[in-house]
């Protein structure tokens, strides 16, 4: 029998086309399929606190371009070990994964379409493999889902790098100074090897491939003997620095995120060479804004099929896209490992051939 009524949840963080997903899910499940659309509230915490709302052509009529999330979300509530909190401070974690899915059938939902990235995917399994059937949809601005060849949000996340380094060249050149742009990417360099490339920059550093600081001057004083008196510098937040490893930063809440190896490396280059170094830390704009058609069309491609995927009862698997086409295949397989950048690939070989360093 085919299903009746679904649930929709964005989780992890948010990036452009969530909301063009979500529009996707609901107008394909209502207008080929009759089917009831609902709202999870907050990613997970709407799962194990049953805050959901439904979801009509109302609800997700004029969202395709807006930026974030009309459900709201959250990338620390895991139903698996869900913090519990005293006095605002969290004091315990407690698995409240039967809590989630008693609401799942209190509710109704025969599948939950679960829009996330590498740990919602992980999630969206585990909860399958307790019975709530799932499907799956990637999302991550990192782009580091393995079994799909990209993922929305990651086009205009790099989008908004590149034309902050096309800027950022006018005033280092006018200045004669070394411009550093820190971009997301925790474990992976997709953006600051795409932005890098298309922004122009003279050195990427990303995390696969280490680079030594004598590395990141050599360019910089090869520049200066051409008479090319600046250079722009690309590096992932989760870069590894030769001498300090991973850098994080750390809340006065106490807690640690990754970020701060652009301030560490402008110290250490206008130390190393006397030039004159800014850094910009690019941050959560990379998430923010409306997403690009690219982003759009991919969102939309990826709703339509989860539903269709909820329809030939293929739960359990996660739709991607392979040599543009858009397929299913399993959670499991697609949480296996992150993609990375290969150091001898196509694209850090042509990166290498027009003069851009990696330092190393």
């Amino acid at each position: 029998m085919a299903p009746k009524r679904i649930g929709v949840l964005t989780g992890g963080g948010d990036c452009p086309g969530l909301n063009a997903v979500i529009r996707a899910v609901t107008k394909t499940a209502i207008f080929r399929y009759g089917m009831e659309v609902v709202g999870i509230m907050d990613g997970f915490t709407g799962l194990v606190e049953d805050r959901m709302i439904p979801l009509t052509e109302k609800e997700v009529s004029g969202i395709l371009h807006r930026g974030g999330t009309i459900l709201g979300t959250t990338n620390r509530e895991n139903p698996f070990r869900y913090p519990v909190y005293e006095d605002g401070k969290i004091v315990d974690y407690a698995d409240l994964s039967h809590q989630a899915i008693e609401n799942c059938r209190k509710r109704e939902l025969e599948v939950v379409v679960v829009i996330g990235g590498d740990g919602s995917m992980h999630i969206a399994h585990e909860l399958h493999q307790m019975g709530q059937p799932v499907v799956g949809i990637p999302k991550t601005i990192d782009n580091d889902l393995m079994a799909t060849d990209v993922t929305f949000g990651f086009d205009t996340a790099v989008q908004t790098a590149t034309e902050a380094i096309d800027k950022l060249h006018t005033t280092a050149e006018s200045h004669h100074r070394v411009m550093i742009v820190e971009v997301m990417g925790r474990n992976s360099g997709w953006i600051a090897l795409y932005s890098g490339i298309a922004g122009g920059a003279d050195i990427i550093l990303i995390p696969e491939i280490p680079f030594t600081l004598d590395g990141v001057v050599k360019k910089i004083r090869q520049r200066e003997e051409v008479g090319k008196r600046f250079s722009i510098l690309v590096v992932a937040e989760g870069a590894v620095h030769p001498e300090k490893g991973v850098i994080y930063k750390e809340y006065a809440s106490g807690k640690k995120v990754l970020g701060g190896i652009g301030e560490l490396l402008g110290r250490d280059i206008e130390t190393l060479t006397g030039i004159e170094t800014r850094v910009t830390v690019l941050g959560h704009l990379q998430r923010g804004g409306t997403p690009s058609p690219a982003d759009r069309i991919l969102a939309t491609r990826f709703g339509v099929k989860a539903v269709e995927m909820v329809m030939e009862g293929e739960t359990g698997k996660m739709a991607c896209l392979r040599h543009d086409r858009i397929e299913a295949v399993p959670i499991s397989e697609a949480i296996s490992a992150q993609k990375k950048v290969d150091p001898e690939g196509e694209l850090v070989r042509f990166a290498r051939a027009v003069g851009i360093s990696f330092g190393d």
